[in-house]
């Protein structure tokens, strides 16, 4: 039987105060939706994204998964309704954009226990710490017999943990009779997806739920809570790290994204910051106060302390990239290093190269990028700027406080600076002192 998950992804978000539609936002490196859509996409066969208008960038995050938009915000299960051509004849799921830490195996028991067989209609619940303001889940044996909202609840239902946590799945033609059985006979004139439980036991069906873990349910509506989800998401990811074999000093102080790649036996200091698309090969360190993105260290590489690798940056086997040196669209060749001070753009450093402090590559003229090129067992000496395009052949030396503007032969000396001259100091009435 198939299996189709709708998210609904149309809200503004206005407590986040924000230009961004709020499952826009990024948790460790990634939007709220990317989330939802990787934990759904082990358990769902098709998945189906509804937005608001003009968030074509939402709807690019969601693609290639259906994209529909809800064209007027008339609440949510409006949103879904939108979605309903597309429901399919099994079973269907509704979801919510700002729940993105769902896992793929609570949606997968959100399935599972409809297809047991004994409820028409399965919730997603939970139990917080502090039930707070969340609608409650009054329970009768193993059932759900109504959803009772906080400022709608006795002393007796507030005093329930079990709580909602909003999503729920059914099957595809009950689905459908359900949400146009909603009104929106309510203070703000809206339908409510909630609504559902209330007409799916008027009409006899048995409603239940799962009880989720908090840490996947929280939702997220304010920049408040969606840093209290980044501090679950970077604890979840650093536990991770530290169990596939990755090294960690001070975890709670390395920061990664949620597609970061860590090898066994990889070393990471404190106070690191993983950006998106990095890959980090085995027995390599990454030293403190470094910062990485889009780009791949290779084996016994050691980057670090306070370097910046930016995107399109290859480190190669047992490279040396060191303190404060900046490396972009450039790959740094086996045994490499450049160690200290230097900024290397739009190059290719040979095998075994050292490049001293404060060395240069001059990769933009105003107008476009242009690329140097330095061979293997070559020596650039501190302070010099290659100005590119620009070679340097392997074995090659640079003079320290060079210029280099034209191609260096293989083994070579390249001198390109102005000639030291010493001259006698003089007094004020001309004399040699």
């Amino acid at each position: 039987m198939e299996r189709v998950a709708i998210i609904l992804a149309a809200g503004l978000g206005t407590r986040m105060k924000s230009a961004l539609p709020k499952a826009a936002h990024k948790l460790a490196g990634a939007p709220m939706l990317t989330h939802l859509l990787r934990a759904a996409e082990l358990a769902f066969d098709r998945i189906v994204v509804v937005v608001g208008p003009g968030m074509e960038t939402l709807a690019d995050v969601a693609r290639p998964h259906e994209v529909v938009v809800q064209e007027n915000r008339l609440g949510t299960a409006h949103a879904a309704l939108q979605a309903e051509p597309k429901f399919g004849r099994g079973l269907v799921a509704i979801l919510y954009a700002d729940n993105p830490l769902v896992s793929a195996g609570t949606l997968k028991e959100l399935t599972y226990r409809l297809e047991a067989g004994d409820a028409g209609l399965v919730l997603l619940g939970m139990t917080p710490p502090d039930p707070a303001r969340y609608g409650r889940l009054v329970v009768n044996g193993d059932y759900v017999t109504r959803i009772a909202e906080y400022a709608d609840a006795t002393d007796a239902e507030r005093a329930i943990t079990f709580c909602n946590a909003g999503g729920m799945i059914a099957s595809a033609l009950n689905m459908r009779i359900w949400l146009r059985a909603v009104t929106p006979v309510n203070a703000k004139g809206e339908y409510y997806l909630t609504d559902i439980v209330a007409i799916a036991r008027a009409e006899g069906a048995r409603v239940a739920a799962v009880d989720a873990p908090f840490a996947e349910c929280m939702g997220i509506n304010s920049r408040a809570e969606l840093a209290a989800a980044e501090a679950a998401v970077q604890t979840r990811l650093r536990a991770a790290a530290l169990e596939a074999g990755v090294a960690m000093q001070a975890p709670d102080t390395v920061y990664f994204c949620t597609d970061t790649e860590l090898a066994a036996d990889v070393t990471v200091e404190p106070y690191v910051v993983f950006g998106p698309r990095v890959k980090i090969c085995a027995g390599a360190s990454i030293r403190a106060f470094s910062h990485l993105e889009n780009c791949i260290v290779r084996e016994r590489a050691i980057i670090g302390p306070y370097a910046r690798l930016r995107p399109g940056a290859d480190i190669g086997d047992s490279a040396h990239i060191g303190n404060f040196v900046e490396v972009k669209e450039a790959s740094i060749g086996a045994g490499a290093k450049v160690n200290h001070l230097s900024y290397i753009g739009d190059a290719e450093i040979g095998a075994a190269t050292n490049i001293g402090a404060g060395v240069i590559t001059c990769n933009y003229d105003g107008a476009k990028k242009h690329k140097t090129k330095i061979g293997k067992n070559a020596f650039v000496g501190s302070n010099a700027a290659l100005v590119a395009p620009v070679s340097v052949g392997d074995g090659a030396l640079v003079a320290a406080g060079s210029v280099i503007t034209e191609d260096v032969p293989p083994e070579t000396l390249a001198i390109g600076r102005g000639r030291q001259v010493n001259k006698p100091k003089r007094n004020r009435g001309g004399a040699k002192i």
